[in-house]
């Protein structure tokens, strides 16, 4: 029998959710829409747009419409469903194409049916692969999007970012203990197992700016800002995986929204060395040119460029769909912990190196790293920096952007710079991660 879900939220913390603890169905029979104060207007509303974002965190539907839509939830079982009750909407070819877009690679929905339930009611139906914590929520037209209404599903056994570490850890001491059996000609002494051992793992977490609902800064030949990030991110990570003494975890590793506070979150969970978050800078004049790095800043933007661009990144949340209903106190406090100054001048230093290394590489938009509010560094307790690698917007340098070599010599700039920074900074012991020395 279908049941109703209860309209409220579960607490979560970003994506690592915490296992969280979702609302009680309730037994009852359907409600009317569960959109408060929703008055019908002479014109139905139409979706414009139906978008499926799969990631291993979450799945993510998004159905664009002209007007706020009226809905319903319901969760069947055996198998697992979920559905998805549209009032007043009519069947849009939109609609009828969602059910192509399900890929075979997402984690948590199978498929997607779209009917005409009964007359004024459009019915879609995600059978799912195992059972979710789903969230639904609403967005007011923002930037280039309408309203939105967005279904979220998460698993009910969040991906842990610390699993990760630990496995990326066994994987890189198979490799190591190989390696040394090769080398003493598999009589087992293990000549080079040892190497990089003794010694606490660096830890680093890169941060791919935007994906998603939220594309970024977009170039004149239409290349998005969340896929050069993605890529750069991707080359980084696999030059910082070579190096023996650290271990790298990316907030999102495919195209898919992540909350600006959870991807602090989840360097604060690891306990990261450092944050790097990976950007493309754009302008409405073309000519603007260069790479920048950023460190926060407590006491306003070292620039009028800087203030705005930070403003223009954190309203990155609004453009990609946050879930408003949803707070945590506990990361509330947290950006809002003004005891950051060692943070920062560790930030300032880190910063410095990558920019030294970056300027060998490529112009630079500013000789020294600028400080703003950016609030994906606000981590109080990691060193954080916003590497900005071009603009974007300049024709030339989006070019560069999109050439494979240059990604793969702009994430060895960054690699350089921490090292660089690393060799005169060691990081300080910490017996919560001893599990992975």
């Amino acid at each position: 029998m279908p049941r109703l879900l209860r309209p409220c939220a579960p607490r979560l913390t970003g994506l690592n959710l915490e296992r969280r603890r979702f609302c009680q169905w309730l037994t009852v029979p359907a409600l009317p829409a569960l959109v408060p104060g929703l008055a019908w207007a002479n014109a139905a509303p139409q979706v414009q747009s139906a978008r499926l974002w799969p990631a291993r965190e979450y799945t993510r539907l998004t159905l664009e419409s002209s007007a706020p839509l009226a809905y319903q939830v319901l969760a069947v079982k055996s198998p697992e469903r979920l559905v998805l009750d549209l009032e007043g909407v009519e069947l849009a070819p939109e609609l009828l194409q969602l059910a192509s877009r399900v890929l075979g690679t997402d984690p948590h929905v199978i498929a997607v049916r779209v009917a005409k339930n009964k007359p004024g009611v459009v019915r879609i139906v995600l059978d799912l692969r195992a059972e979710m914590n789903p969230q639904v929520f609403t967005l007011k037209p923002v930037g280039d999007y309408g309203h939105r209404l967005v279904l979220d599903l998460y698993p009910t056994e969040a991906p842990d970012p610390m699993l990760s570490l630990l496995e990326q850890h066994e994987r890189k001491e198979a490799a190591l203990a190989l390696a040394g059996r090769e080398d003493d000609g598999g009589k087992g002494r293990g000549a080079n197992s040892a190497k990089g051992r003794g010694k606490r793992p660096i830890i680093v977490v890169l941060d791919p700016g935007h994906g998603g609902e939220d594309p970024g800064a977009v170039g004149r030949k239409g290349t998005y800002e969340k896929n050069i990030t993605l890529a750069v991110a991707n080359k980084l990570k696999a030059q910082i995986e070579r190096e023996a003494n650290y271990r790298v975890v990316l907030t999102r590793d495919g195209d898919y929204f992540v909350p600006l506070t959870a991807r602090v979150e989840k360097a604060r969970r690891l306990r990261a060395d450092l944050f790097i978050s990976i950007h493309a800078d754009a302008f409405p004049k073309k000519s603007a040119r260069g790479a920048s790095v950023f460190a926060l800043s407590e006491n306003g933007a070292t620039s009028a460029a800087a203030s705005w661009l930070a403003q223009r990144e954190n309203q990155a949340d609004l453009i990609g769909g946050v879930n408003l209903d949803v707070k945590d106190p506990f990361l509330a406090r947290t950006l809002l912990d003004l005891s950051q100054t060692a943070t920062i001048s560790d930030s300032l230093k880190l910063g410095r190196e990558v920019l030294s290394e970056i300027g060998e590489l490529n112009t630079l938009h500013k000789a020294y790293v600028e400080q703003a509010g950016f609030a994906v560094l606000k981590a109080p307790d990691v060193p954080s920096i916003l590497v900005e690698t071009a603009f974007i917007s300049n024709p030339e340098e989006e070019k560069r952007l999109r050439d494979d070599k240059y990604q793969t010599q702009l994430a060895g700039s960054i690699l350089g710079g921490v090292k660089r920074y690393f060799a005169q900074n060691p990081p300080l012991a910490r017996t919560q991660l001893a599990l992975l020395e």
